[in-house]
């Protein structure tokens, strides 16, 4: 982990840039996000990746590639997150009263 943070950080720092301005602009977006089947589907892919990757299932360099795109698909979330958290309390906006 060590290795892939000391070699990549600037691919690392672009992941959270990223995911710090997508935070900060997917709360204007009101579309209807993934259904159910699909968020289902999605957590199992990324369960059987992480498992994958923690019993070094898949080795070599291909075996790289998939700790370093979790651990920047981690680093991409977290910025998400952060950015979301920053917009809400940055921006106040009052809700209408009835």
């Amino acid at each position: 982990m060590g290795y892939l943070v000391a070699f990549h950080w600037a691919w690392l720092a672009a992941a959270a840039i990223m995911g710090l301005a997508m935070g900060w602009i997917a709360v204007v977006q009101r579309a209807t996000g993934l259904t159910k089947r699909a968020m289902q589907v999605a957590a199992a892919i990324l369960i059987v990746a992480i498992g994958a990757a923690a019993s070094r299932l898949v080795p070599g360099r291909p075996g790289y590639w998939l700790d370093l795109g979790l651990v920047m698909l981690g680093v991409y979330l977290a910025g998400c997150a952060l950015g979301s958290w920053l917009r809400e309390r940055l921006i106040w906006r009052s809700t209408p009263s009835t």
